[in-house]
C-alpha cells in the first residue's frame, strides 16, 4: 500500500502524520519506507534526527541519476537510509531537489517514482510519501505514484475553501495518469473540540459527505517534543491521548492498514 499525504498549503502537518503514521506501521510490524519528496527535509529530519551526520544518499541522488545515461543504475532503495526504528525506513531528501525539479519537469520524468516504487513493493508493505507545500513535479508524481491520498486538514474557513481544489487536483491526476489513486481521507489536524469553529468548519464536510477520517488530531505541545527528540510519538509516548489518536487513526484507514 502507497499512500500519499498531500496539501499545497505549508504548516498543516503533512510531515508530522506521514511520520507518525509509518511509524505505528513499522511497530505493527510491517516493513515501512517514507518517500520524502520536500525539499526542505522535515520528514528526514523527524525520522534521522538533526544532529547526526548527513544521509550519503538522498533523493535528489536517485532524480539526478535519472537525468544522465547510466549501464548500471542503482535502484531507489540503494538511496534509503535505515531509521533507528526497526522495519522503519526513509528515502531522505535534500535541498538540492528544487534545482533538480526544472529538470526533471523539461525531460518528462513523472513516472521515474512510480517505477522505484513498483519495484520497492517487494521490500515494503508501506509506503507513506510526504510532499511540499505546492503542486509541482515532485507532488504529481506522488500522486502518479500512490494507491491513496490522505489530505491532512486544520480547521478553518481558508482551508475548506482550498479543501476543493486539492480534491479536483486529486481527481484530475487519477482522469489522467492513476486511475487507482483513491482519495482515501481527510485528516483532521489540530483539533481543538472545546472550540465552536473547527466543530462547524468540521461538521460542514461532513454534511457534503466528504470523506472526513476518525479520529480527529487534538493539539497537543507533546508533538513539539517529538520533533525536537526526533521520536514519532508512538516510541516517545505510547499512552499519550495524541499517540492513541494516530494508532486509531490508522487502523481506521479505509483501504486497509
Amino acid at each position: 500500500m502507497r499512500r500519499v499525504v498531500f496539501n499545497q498549503k505549508g504548516g498543516v502537518g503533512k510531515s508530522t502524520i506521514t511520520c507518525n503514521l509509518a511509524a505505528i506501521a513499522a511497530q505493527k510490524g510491517k516493513r515501512t519506507l517514507v518517500v520524502d519528496l520536500d525539499p526542505q527535509g522535515n520528514s528526514t529530519q523527524y525520522l534521522l534526527g538533526g544532529k547526526g551526520p548527513a544521509p550519503e544518499s538522498t533523493l535528489a541522488d536517485f532524480f539526478e541519476q535519472s537525468l544522465s545515461f547510466c549501464l548500471n543504475p542503482k535502484k531507489a532503495l540503494d538511496f534509503a537510509a535505515a531509521t533507528p526504528f526497526e522495519r522503519l525506513s526513509v528515502l531522505p531528501s535534500h535541498p538540492r531537489l528544487e534545482e533538480l525539479q526544472g529538470k526533471l519537469e523539461s525531460r518528462y520524468k513523472i513516472y521515474k517514482l512510480r517505477e522505484a516504487l513498483d519495484e520497492a513493493a517487494a521490500d515494503f508493505e508501506q509506503i507513506f510519501i510526504d510532499t511540499p507545500p505546492a503542486l509541482n513535479f515532485f507532488t504529481r508524481s506522488a500522486l502518479i505514484a500512490a494507491d491513496a491520498c490522505l489530505i491532512p486538514f486544520d480547521c478553518d474557513e481558508f482551508s475548506r475553501h482550498a479543501l476543493y481544489a486539492l480534491l479536483a487536483n486529486a481527481a484530475e491526476i487519477r482522469a489522467d495518469h492513476n486511475r487507482g489513486l483513491a482519495v482515501e481521507g481527510i485528516v483532521v489536524n489540530q483539533f481543538q473540540p472545546r472550540a465552536n469553529l473547527p466543530q462547524k468548519v468540521v461538521q460542514a464536510l461532513i454534511d457534503e459527505n466528504l470523506p472526513v477520517l476518525r479520529p480527529y488530531l487534538s493539539a497537543s505541545v507533546k508533538i513539539k517534543e517529538s520533533h525536537e527528540c526526533a521520536r514519532p510519538m508512538i516510541h516517545l509516548d505510547p499512552h499519550h491521548k495524541l499517540t492513541q489518536e494516530f494508532v486509531a487513526l490508522y487502523e481506521n484507514l479505509p483501504a486497509g492498514a
